[in-house]
């Protein structure tokens, strides 16, 4: 099982829910303001997101690397690939990546990622991601925490030294001959500075906005138009 499996199954454990919604109105809120057909969906996780935006006559799709994400939103009948987003076909009006999809990317692999995402926007287009601020990852991720329910038990340690966030999962879960089967792996996240998103040659930084998710100021907005 891959780290990105092993956080689908806890993902319920997390108590993530709110402030996914919570970001999910942020996201629809400033896209309100472009007039956008077309969006790509990079992360799309259980495609949430694009429910919303087709809601609204938006043309989505989605991109994940978890191969039971990308399962969960074919079953609700949405457009959804399990490939790199550099591969995807096309362009589009509005590229999103949504709850820390940057963080997870060390900073050479995201300036390829962010470089490649302006060639798959549309004259004008937007993209629009969300990172966690320096307080967010040392004031609010950093800890552990557990949760649990009759047949599962999560423990969550995460550490953030020299810029980067090492988060362990492990988990237990109750098999059907009532023995519990344990998993365990770590994810990284890496913290960017403003000034890295200021320097790039196909995305222009026209607005950034620190927010509150979990805590004060814990989170930052970036918006970019393609160059």
């Amino acid at each position: 099982m891959t780290n990105l499996d092993l956080y689908v199954k806890v993902e319920h454990l997390l108590g993530i829910e709110e402030a996914t919604e919570a970001l999910y109105d942020l996201y629809h809120s400033e896209l309100d303001e472009y007039n956008v057909k077309t969006l790509l969906d990079v992360g799309c996780g259980r495609g949430g997101f694009m429910e919303r935006m087709a809601s609204d006559d938006v043309a989505c799709k989605g991109v994940d690397l978890s191969t039971l994400m990308v399962k969960e939103c074919r079953a609700k009948g949405l457009d959804a690939e399990c490939i790199y987003a550099k591969d995807v076909k096309g362009k589009y009006d509005a590229i999103v990546s949504i709850f820390d999809v940057l963080n997870f990317m060390p900073k050479e692999e995201l300036l390829e990622f962010l470089e490649a995402m302006a060639g798959k926007l549309n004259d004008d287009g937007i993209f629009i991601a969300d990172i966690n601020t320096l307080y967010g990852f040392s004031g609010v991720a950093e800890g552990t925490m557990s949760s649990d329910n009759e047949s599962e038990f999560l423990s969550v340690d995460a550490v953030f030294e020299n810029n980067e966030l090492y988060t362990k999962f492990t988990f237990f879960e109750k098999g059907e001959d009532g023995r519990y089967i344990k998993y365990q792996d770590t994810i990284v996240q890496y913290f960017h500075k403003i000034q890295f998103f200021q320097k790039l040659s196909g995305l222009k930084l026209i607005d950034k906005q620190i927010f509150s998710l979990y805590d004060t100021e814990d989170k930052m907005l970036l918006i970019f138009k393609k160059r």
